[in-house]
C-alpha cells in the first residue's frame, strides 16, 4: 500500500502558496511524497525558499519564490515561471491565509484592518491564484484545485462567549467566504474536467492559532493561569470528539487525496478536518 501512495501524485506539478510555515509546508511535503513536483511560495521569500532547500535536499523536486497573493501579477509571474520550468501547473493550492490585522492577539474586538487584512489575503488572494492558473487549465481540460479554508467558516459555535471577544469574525466570514467561492469555482469550472475542492482544517499549533491562543490569555481571565499553548489543548479537549489537535500533515493527506484520480468525482466540497469538531 506505501508504494501505490507514493506514487498516488506521480509527477504531478503542484503550486502551493504560503508555503514557508505551518500548513503550506505539510501540504508541500506530504504532495512530494506522493510523487509530485512543488513550486512553493510566501510572502516569505525566504522561508519559501528553505521548504524547498529541504525538499530537494531529500530527494524531491522544487522551487521556490516570493509572491504577494494580494498582487496578480506577482502571481501571474510565478505561475508563469512554474509552468516555464516545471512543464505545467496540475494543482493549485490557494493557502496563504492571515488572522487578522497587525496587532490582532492584544485585541478583544475587530477593527478595519482586521476586516481589510484578512479579505485582502484570504479571499481576494485565493481568488488571485486561482485567476492565475485557471485558464491554463481550462486549456490543458485538466486540472485540481484544493482551497484551505477553514472549519471557522461553518456556522458559529460561540466566538464571542467567555469574554474572548469578537476579534476573530473578520478571519471567520474570510473563511465562509472562502466555502461558497469553492462552490461558484466548481460550477463554473466543471465542465473543463477541473475538480474545485475545499479542505477545512480544524485547531493545529501553527503561528495563527498561536496568537488566537495568546489573544484568549490575555482577554479572559479563566485563561490568565494557563499557557497559550494549554489553553490550545484545553479548548480541543473541550470540543472535539477525538480529543486531540491535527497536524499540517493531517491537511495535507486530505489535499493529496483531492489532487489525485481517487477524487475525480468529487467537486464542490469542503472537507473538514477538525477531529469532529464540526460535523457540516
Amino acid at each position: 500500500m506505501a508504494s501505490v501512495m507514493a506514487g498516488q501524485l506521480q509527477d504531478k506539478v503542484a503550486l502551493i502558496t504560503g508555503a514557508g510555515r505551518g500548513i503550506g509546508v505539510g501540504i508541500a511535503n506530504v504532495l512530494v511524497e506522493r510523487g509530485a513536483v512543488v513550486a512553493v511560495c510566501d510572502l516569505d521569500g525566504a522561508a519559501a525558499e528553505e521548504t524547498a532547500n529541504a525538499i530537494n535536499t531529500a530527494g524531491g523536486k522544487a522551487i521556490s519564490g516570493a509572491v504577494d497573493v494580494t498582487d496578480p501579477e506577482s502571481l501571474d509571474h510565478f505561475a508563469g515561471r512554474t509552468i516555464s520550468e516545471l512543464g505545467g501547473i496540475d494543482i493549485c493550492v490557494p493557502n496563504a491565509g492571515v488572522i487578522g490585522g497587525r496587532g490582532f492577539a492584544e485585541r478583544k474586538d475587530f477593527t478595519k484592518q482586521d476586516w481589510d487584512m484578512t479579505f485582502a489575503v484570504n479571499v481576494q488572494g485565493m481568488t488571485n491564484t486561482t485567476d492565475a492558473v485557471k485558464e491554463h487549465m481550462k486549456d490543458r481540460e485538466q486540472g485540481k484545485i484544493v482551497v484551505i479554508a477553514s472549519h471557522g467558516g461553518r456556522k458559529p459555535r460561540g466566538v464571542g462567549d467567555k469574554g474572548r471577544g469578537n476579534a476573530q469574525h473578520p478571519y471567520l466570514v474570510s473563511k465562509a467566504a472562502a466555502i461558497q467561492y469553492t462552490h461558484l469555482l466548481a460550477m463554473e469550472l466543471g465542465s473543463y474536467n477541473i475538480n474545485v475542492n475545499a479542505v477545512c482544517p480544524g485547531r493545529l499549533w501553527t503561528p495563527m492559532w498561536q496568537a488566537i491562543a495568546q489573544n484568549h490569555k490575555d482577554l479572559n481571565p479563566d485563561f490568565a493561569e494557563m499557557t497559550p499553548y494549554e489553553i490550545f489543548i484545553d479548548q480541543i479537549k473541550a470540543i472535539m470528539p477525538l480529543g486531540r489537535e491535527q497536524t499540517p500533515e493531517d491537511i495535507g493527506k486530505c489535499v493529496a487525496f483531492l489532487s489525485s484520480d481517487d477524487s475525480k468525482e468529487i467537486t464542490g466540497q469542503a472537507i473538514n478536518v477538525n477531529g469532529g469538531a464540526a460535523f457540516d
